[in-house]
Formats: C-alpha cells, structure tokens, sequence
C-alpha cells in the first residue's frame, strides 16, 4: 500500500466536486488502503480521494486516541442523511491546508449513509469528534475546505500563505 502525495490549497482539483463510486470493487478498496496509509503517515484522522488526486466519493478516517487501539473507517458514497440543530464550534485542520487551523460551526451530530468496504449499504450516528471530522471529510468531495466555513479575510490569509509557501517551495529547488 503505497503513500500517496497529499495535494494542498491553493490546487483547482481540491475545489471540484467528486464523482460517485459505481461499487466498491478491489480497485476502490486499494484506493481507500492506500488513503488510510497516506492519513496515518501523515499523520492526519481523516481523508478525502480528492486529497490525493482521486474525484471520488471516497474518505477514510480514525480518530482513536492516542493510547486507543486504530478504528479505521473506510466510506464511499458517504451522504449526510441527518443532522442535529445543535451546533458546536470545534478547532480544525486540514491535511491540504498544512499548519493552519480555524474554529468552524458545524452540526452537533450527524447521521450519515455509505458503502463500506464490502459494497454494503451502512448507516453511522456520530457526534463529537467523529461527527465533525465526517462533515469535514464529506465537504471535500463537495469542494469544500475547512476554510470556506470561515471569514473571507481569514480565509484570505490563510490561502495568501499558502500560495507563498508554495512558490518558496517551487524556487528551492532552483537555487540548490
């Protein structure tokens, strides 16, 4: 199971919206190992297909603790079929937005449908943690990054960063 590259922000392939999986077959299922291996070396508790150059409806995540033994989840087709009217505002941040972090309101809890991967038909209710990485990982495959729930001028920052780091980045090599 091979490491991918994470892609990060500013990058057009991150703002398109991903396509739906026809079925888990043995080419999604190495997909999400290779997803999950990616997140954990990362390290990360979540990740979207996109994330690593894939328009799919594909995301894995963990969010064990520390001291936890691994949970992976590996969903495709994930959709939001429920969500609470409670809202909780929790600190996050992105694997494609290296090094930044924002407060982001999102849903208290959250039901959500997927395929798993054995190409079954699942429901999971989530809160805490789980509810909020699952709504950041399922954004992904919309086009959506942490970044856009917040303000434009934050934002703003945020990808300006970026997009300088990016280009030190470009030149480096230049200079060696």
């Amino acid at each position: 199971m091979p490491v991918r590259p994470i892609i990060t922000a500013p990058d057009p392939r991150l703002k398109a919206r991903a396509r739906p999986v026809a079925k888990v077959d043995d080419a999604v299922r190495r997909l999400m190992d290779d997803m999950l291996e990616t997140m954990y070396a990362a390290p990360g508790i979540g990740l979207a297909a996109p994330q690593v150059g894939e328009s799919l409806r594909v995301i894995v995540l963990d969010v064990a603790g520390k001291d936890e033994k691994p949970q992976p989840m590996k969903l495709a087709n994930p959709e939001i079929v429920w969500a609470s009217d409670e809202r909780v505002r929790c600190e996050e941040g992105c694997l494609s937005v290296p090094e930044h972090y924002a407060e982001v309101d999102r849903p208290a809890a959250v039901r959500v449908r997927y395929l798993d991967y054995q190409n079954e038909i699942r429901e999971v209710e989530a809160d805490g943690t789980l509810a909020t990485c699952l709504q950041h990982e399922i954004d992904h495959l919309e086009g959506t990054l942490f970044v856009d729930h917040i303000s434009a001028l934050k934002r703003n920052i945020i990808l300006r960063k970026l997009k300088k780091q990016k280009r030190a980045e470009a030149e480096e090599p230049a200079r060696s």
